[in-house]
Formats: C-alpha cells, structure tokens, sequence
C-alpha cells in the first residue's frame, strides 16, 4: 500500500515495526490518551476559527467529527495510519468531510500534540493518584485516634525501648502522607503548563494563542519555552521520583506491621478474609497482604529508575527515547501507587491491636530507664551521663534479682549509686514511677510526643491540614476536568473574536 501521509518514504512500516512497536504504542494511547488528544484537536479547530482560517460552518463540521472519534472508529482505521494516533484523528475527519479544509492541520507537529496529550493525562492521573493517598490518610488518622491510649513498645535498633501507642506510630504515618500530598501538589502546580503552541520544537509561524488554549484545556499558563515543551518529559521524572520516595516510607512501616502480626510479637490481627493459610502447617495465620503491599511498594522506585535511565544521555530535543521508551511505564507508576494503597487502605480499615499481647511486653521490659536517669539529675542532682550509667546499673540488678519493672527495689537503686560514688537521699522517691507503664506516656510533655493528649492535638492539626489539601487537590482537578473538558461543544463560539 502507498504511503500518503508524507511524500518522503514510498511505504508504511514493516510488519516488524508494527508488531514491536507502533501497534503496541496505537493501542496504549487508544485506551489511555486518546480523549486527551480529541480535546486538544478540538482545541485547536477553535484557534483556527480565532484566527479566521475557517469558517463557522468548517468549525463545526470539524468539531463533530472530532467529538465522534472514538476508540472504536479509531482503532478500526490503524492499518491505514501508520498505527500513529495522530494520524488516525486526521484521516478520520479526512474522510468524514464534506469538502476538503485546506487550512486544517496548517501550521502543526505532532510533537507538541503529542508533548500535551501526555501531560494531560499525568495530571488526570495524579488527581487520581491524590485521591488514593487522601482516603489512605483518612484511614490511618481515623484509627489513629481511637488507639492514643494503648501502651505498646516502640523499638530501636530492633529492641524495645520506650512506651508509645499505636496512634502515635500511626499519627506519624498520618504525617508522612500528607508531606506526600504536598509535594504532589507542588509538582501538579509546577507542571501544569500547556506544551500547546510549540511545535516542533522552535515554535509556531502563525499566531496561536498559546495562553487561551491553554485556558481551554484547563492548564493554568502556557509553556513558556517551545523547546522545553517538546524536550522535557521532566513531569514523569517528578511524579514517579515522588511515588519512590513514599514507596521506600511505605515499605517502612509495613516491615513493621510485618514484625507485629507474627507469632513472636502477636501486636496485631487481621480478618480472615484479609489473611492466609499455610498449604503444610494448619496452625498458622498468614498475612500475605502485607508481603504483598512491600513488595509491590518496591515497583514504585524501579519505574522512577526505569524513566531516569531512559532519558539520560539523550539529547535535549524531540525523541521517541524520550517520548516513548522512557515512559513507556509511567501508566505501570500510577497502577502501582494505585493498587499499593487500595490494598494498604484496606489492610488499616480492618487492622485491630491486641492490647493484652502490648502490654505483656510493657510491662516486662524496664522500659523506664530513661526516665530514671532524669530523676536522679533532677531530684539527686548526679550528672546526667553518671544518671545514665547507675539506671543501667539498677537494671541489671533488678533482672539478676527477679525483680519485674513495676517491682520497684529502692535499696537497689542506692546500691547501683554508691558504686558510682553518689549516696541518694531519698532512693524510692527517685525511683518513684520511672517503670510505671500507665504514667509513661503522660510524663512526656512536649509537642509532638507519645502523650495522648499531643497525639490528639498532632491529629487534629493533621485533619485540617487534610481538609485543605482535599480542597486544592478537587479545585485542581475539577479545573482539568471542566475547563474545555466538554470537548468544546461550543467550539464555534470563537469565530467572532
């Protein structure tokens, strides 16, 4: 068959370029891009019609050609295009004329087209991707609330060391979210610039107004470099560097809850149907969902590595590397986060905490060590550091004794600070109720703390601070969305101008 789309090659691609590449490439953007790319088209029969290159009634018959492209008549006509998408839309008006339009598609590229439908749908999707993170947050913060009393070890270097609560470690995931959600807000603002109007590279010779266009598709400025608009895919690098960021966070405290739903620590349990078996050991209780939610947190950071190797070291200019193959898994980013907290979602809705099994541990760890030391600098008036060393002292006698933690032995204590040459006044005052499990958390008086009231006080701020960025991110996409989102059914309107 005869090439008639460019009068440089004689013949369509081979059937090893289409297999490999162009129809792969045809189908992805029919399913994903192609909305993205008729309101664009759209767009720009409406500059056309401002610029007085066509008449109303050319206007309008382009535009409802246009509004009946769909995936369906596009995908039927792709042998005959070149599987290009582009040129699909194009033959499809073509045909459907009643006369030819001789200023249609003057003065165009498919780079810039192609720059915008791209960006398009990154920023549809991260709108989604912000949803997702949304309702994750408002899962945790809900049950970060009604577990800021319940005692349970918080751990360092892998070992126990002071009391916390599940609504503290929770609060902070609650943080960790919504630092994401701001970052993502900023990147959305940084790249939401409308790459319509730059051609192939250099500009354009007839005067688009790239600032209305960019208004109708909902952009809130234009691009102001052509070149950048067609050699920058700079949006993926952003999107998915953040979604690795909060993949590795993510991983974080799922290790955790890894740790406390096994035999060892018994913190936590899920719902059977949220829960596994063994095929070998009928005793056991899995939770794969968990496995699965770190492991698939892992994709997050492959797919930023897999857009940064396909765009380093090429040049900076309109390329199908950088175009195609370096974000040719940046839908696979957005499932990914998608799928991560959809399940990470569920997993915190169903999650329930064991109090008795947290507060065995509590209780049988001289988790007070730290609070003792204090009290002997502040009621005995020993240097710090030498408090430090007689708590570990009277810890070590305690255990050889048998004592348990709440087994209070102030002759202990007197006998730890005698060793470090310190004669105590008043060894149970100080020793008071450093081991204390129900006071542990109310003794700590700054911000930010374990103390239930500073979780409550972090959770509230955080519920307004949710509140705000629910509303940016919802003005944000109801922008893209509606702002020419019709396809501009009214497209003809501005021939007048």
């Amino acid at each position: 068959m005869r090439n008639t789309l460019t009068g440089r090659i004689s013949s369509g691609p081979s059937a090893l370029l289409r297999d490999e590449l162009l129809d792969p490439q045809f189908a992805y953007e029919a399913e994903h891009l192609l909305p993205y790319y008729v309101r664009i088209e759209r767009t720009l029969v409406a500059e056309y019609a401002r610029m007085r290159l066509i008449t109303p009634e050319q206007t309008r018959e382009l535009d409802g050609l246009l509004a009946g492209a769909t995936r369906e008549v596009i995908t039927g006509q792709q042998q005959a295009n070149m599987s290009d998408i582009a040129f699909a839309l194009e033959r499809h008006v073509e045909n459907g004329l009643s006369a030819p339009v001789p200023t249609w598609h003057l003065d165009r590229s498919r780079n810039d087209l192609q720059a915008c439908a791209q960006l398009m749908f990154a920023r549809d999707r991260l709108a989604g991707a912000a949803r997702s993170l949304l309702e994750f947050q408002e899962a945790v913060r809900q049950l970060a609330a009604v577990t800021a009393d319940l005692p349970m070890p918080g751990y360092t270097h892998h070992q126990a060391a002071q009391i916390i609560t599940p609504g503290f470690y929770l609060a902070a995931v609650s943080e960790h979210v919504q630092h994401t959600l701001r970052r993502l807000l900023v990147t959305y603002d940084g790249i939401d610039a409308c790459p319509l109007g730059a051609g192939a590279m250099s500009g354009q010779e007839l005067a688009w107004d790239r600032d209305r266009m960019a208004s109708l598709l909902g952009f809130r400025r234009a691009q102001p470099n052509a070149l950048m608009s067609v050699a920058s895919r700079g949006w993926a690098l952003e999107i998915t560097a953040e979604f690795g960021v909060l993949g590795v966070t993510l991983s974080r405290f799922v290790t955790d809850l890894l740790a406390w739903g096994s035999s060892e620590y018994g913190f936590i349990d899920l719902p059977d149907e949220l829960s596994g078996i063994s095929s070998a050991m009928p005793q056991k209780k899995n939770f794969p969902i968990l496995e699965r939610i770190r492991g698939r947190s892992s994709h997050l950071s492959a797919f930023h590595i897999d857009v940064t190797l396909g765009q380093r070291n090429t040049p900076y200019s309109n390329t199908v590397e950088v175009s195609k193959e370096a974000g040719a898994h940046v839908y696979q980013a957005f499932e990914a986060l998608r799928s991560t907290t959809r399940l990470f979602t569920e997993v915190i809705r169903h999650l329930s905490f064991r109090t008795d099994r947290m507060a065995e541990v509590c209780e049988r760890e001289f988790l007070g060590g730290f609070a003792l030391a204090n009290s002997l600098t502040l009621h005995e008036d020993i240097p710090w550091r030498r408090a430090q060393v007689i708590a570990g002292r009277y810890i070590v006698a305690a255990v050889a004794a048998g004592r348990k933690p709440a087994e209070g032995d102030p002759e202990l204590l007197r006998q730890a600070a005698l060793g470090e040459g310190h004669e105590l006044r008043d060894p149970a005052a100080t020793l008071g109720d450093a081991f204390d499990v129900g006071r542990a958390l109310h003794r700590m008086q700054s911000s930010g703390s374990a103390h239930p009231d500073a979780v409550r006080t972090a959770l509230r701020a955080q519920r307004d601070e949710h509140e705000r960025l629910v509303r940016e991110w919802a003005e944000r996409a109801t922008t893209a969305r509606t702002t020419g989102g019709d396809g501009h059914g009214n497209a003809s309107a501005p021939c007048g101008d």
